[in-house]
């Protein structure tokens, strides 16, 4: 049976006060059993020691492990003896009796220690090769200035031949390694010799642990090239892949996931995206290389792959919410743009190919940092093209991207939107020249829909651009809407928002309004709204008499009255059209041949307005039209335009026919007048 010393070093959470420093057992079964009835589910370490050769593991039998508690980093504990080094302005030294006979200067640190006295020189080759080389062999005075890790890591390794205790782990392992290849420890210089040690520490301890692995991959970007030939960056990514495609069940190292919520239930099973997070820390080349090493099994779901990509970006690029820095990023390592850089395009190269990978979400986002960055133009044309792919995905919240640009005093990126917009309609039009279908046409309208719900919010922009605002409008193709009532109602908001655009912008922009799509209730509406061109307050009206025409001359029994109306119909076709030479004749004259000219408020106010005197004109004149015949056919109606539905305002009801013709006919007076 293996009998060896024990030391048990209880953590501040171990209830083994009782313990003392140190007691002496038989390591066995049967104590084992004892030990985790004493200790319950509180963690120990174990300090072996034999054959002189003190190391401390952490150790944590599974059967130890309390029910959604994860176990800690592993260390490793090598000599005994207390640290007499210590600092004297800029130089390191030994509280020793004897005379210092070595100087080692490592950059601005100097380093007197003893070649003999102690184990500093028999345990390094290098050092004993250059002591040689000096003819002075009394006092010997070395430069190291380029060993890996600088004077920290050579420390370390000075400290282990002075048999001082040092705490090894995977945040300092990496360094203390190459010092110790540096330095030439090894078995052949001197067995039992620190190269060993750390091998075997490397090998059974680090590797088999989750964050061990990554910590140790991380911190081999201060002396990458040293850490890459001695292979310790193809075992650590090989260990962390192996690990990725562990099945979530059988998970049993810690991980970090701070999910939103997540915390709060202890108990639930390992979650699929378990390893995002640890793997985001590392630098973006290593990143590069586990993901691509995972993509290329084929066994993860392609969502997860991305689900990685998304969480790198949001800790290394800029916010994705706020026009700022992300804070855990840019206090670690170098922030500059040029590195950004190359972590976008290099997420975008990692990116599926399977559509739904990522989120349409991340990738406008990804544009908009893009356009910031200023990437290359390839990784801005796949982004685009990714994105239009999946645009249809997309919702309101998605667009409502902030720009980035310092000049530009809007709050929404709508350049960009339309970008993407024009890419999915030019991609729209290819599939839809081999012939139109169903899928095609309700894909067209979903992005109708959108793009007018987006129109919505960016009108509330007061610094928005007309000529932004129309272009968007435009951007989309006749059959994208089959309604225009969010049109209607995004164009109204804009012409409340923007009460100094002229009237030539004003027609401009409503000329995109098609009566013959607008309800009933938007129409009524339009006819009372103040904000509109007077030309398209007509164009609402005659639509309303063209539709109301129209009704009545499909009935197959008419009463005089329709008769009446029908050629009411007519007349004030007939009357609008001189209406339109008029009005275009006065437009020609100088300003010194009349005063003042109607505004459309005006008129507006003259609709609206009605005696008893015009009231019994009305009536007369459908009594005297009451035997008038029916006009054979029917005349096909100008499409109209008519105005955006104003949120804040409630519904209206349809006017009633006679209403219609009489405000028509005021009107016509008015301005002829």
């Amino acid at each position: 049976m293996l009998t060896e010393a024990f030391t048990w070093t209880a953590l501040p959470t171990c209830n083994l006060s009782n313990i003392k420093a140190s007691v002496s057992v038989v390591f066995s079964l049967v104590f084992l059993q004892y030990m985790q009835q004493v200790i319950s589910d509180d963690e120990f370490s174990l300090e072996i020691v034999g054959e002189g050769k003190p190391e401390l593991y952490q150790l944590w039998p599974e059967s130890f492990v309390p029910k959604g508690f994860i176990a800690d980093m592993k260390f490793m504990k090598l000599g005994a003896g207390p640290d007499t080094f210590y600092t004297e302005e800029a130089t390191r030294t030994v509280l020793s009796d004897v005379p210092s006979d070595l100087t080692i200067r490592i950059n601005n640190i100097t380093y007197l220690l003893h070649k003999l006295q102690y184990s500093l020189l028999p345990k390094c080759g290098l050092l004993q090769r250059l002591s040689s080389e000096k003819e002075d062999s009394t006092n010997v005075a070395l430069d190291l200035h380029d060993i890996p890790g600088g004077d920290e890591a050579f420390e370390l390794c000075a400290k282990f031949c002075y048999g001082i205790s040092i705490n090894l782990s995977a945040h300092n392992f990496v360094s203390a390694f190459c010092a110790a290849k540096f330095l030439r420890m090894t078995e052949a210089v001197e067995n039992g010799n620190l190269i060993m040690k750390l091998e075997a520490f490397f090998s059974s301890c680090i590797l088999e642990g989750w964050k061990d692995s990554v910590v140790t991959l991380q911190n081999t970007q201060r002396v990458y090239e040293w850490s890459e030939n001695l292979s310790i960056v193809r075992r650590c990514i090989e260990s962390i892949v192996d690990k990725i495609l562990t099945p979530p069940a059988k998970v049993r190292w810690s991980y970090t996931y701070t999910r939103p919520g997540y915390a709060k239930k202890r108990h639930q099973s390992v979650p699929k995206d378990w390893w995002t997070e640890d793997i985001s820390f590392l630098d973006i080349d290593m990143f590069r290389c586990i993901v691509t090493a995972v993509k290329s099994t084929n066994i993860l779901q392609p969502q997860l792959i991305g689900e990685a990509l998304h969480v790198y970006a949001c800790r290394w690029l800029l916010d994705m919410t706020e026009s700022q820095p992300n804070k855990s990023s840019s206090s670690q390592v170098d922030d500059s743009p040029h590195r950004k850089q190359r972590i976008l395009e290099t997420i975008v190269g990692l990116i599926p190919a399977d559509k739904g990978s990522v989120s349409i979400k991340f990738l406008l986002r990804l544009l908009s940092i893009a356009n910031f960055l200023g990437v290359s133009p390839v990784t801005k044309a796949e982004l685009l093209r990714i994105s239009s792919l999946q645009l249809e995905e997309a919702t309101l919240d998605d667009l409502l991207l902030p720009t980035w640009a310092p000049n530009d005093q809007t709050s929404h990126d709508t350049d960009l939107v339309k970008t993407v917009l024009e890419s999915f309609l030019r991609q729209w039009r290819r599939q839809t020249s081999a012939g139109e279908s169903q899928s095609l046409l309700r894909s067209i309208h979903k992005i109708g829909k959108l793009v007018d719900s987006y129109l919505l919010v960016v009108a509330k922009d007061a610094n928005l651009p007309f000529h932004k605002f129309e272009s968007l409008i435009e951007t989309l193709p006749g059959n994208a809407r089959p309604e225009h009532n969010d049109l209607y109602k995004a164009i109204n908001t804009y012409l409340k928002e923007h009460p100094d655009l002229s009237k030539t912008d004003k027609k401009q922009i409503c000329r995109f309004l098609d009566c013959q799509k607008l309800s009933p209730e938007v129409r009524a509406h339009a006819v009372k709204n103040e904000l509109l061109p007077l030309r398209t307050v007509v164009q609402v009206l005659f639509y309303e008499q063209e539709k109301k025409g129209h009704t009545t001359t499909n009935k197959t029994h008419a009463s005089p009255e329709q008769h009446a109306d029908r050629q009411e119909t007519s007349d004030i076709r007939d009357e609008l059209n001189k209406l339109k030479l008029s009005a275009g004749e006065q437009s020609s004259k100088g300003k010194g041949n009349r005063s003042s000219e109607p505004g459309t408020s005006g008129v507006h106010r003259n609709l609206r307005k009605s005696d008893d005197k015009q009231q019994q004109r009305q009536d007369q004149k459908l009594q005297d039209k009451s035997s008038h015949q029916t006009r054979n056919g029917e005349r096909k109606g100008n499409q109209r335009r008519g105005h955006c539905w104003d949120s804040s305002e409630s519904s209206q009801e349809r006017s009633s026919e006679k209403s219609i013709r009489k405000d028509t006919q005021q009107k016509q007076r008015e301005i002829a007048h």
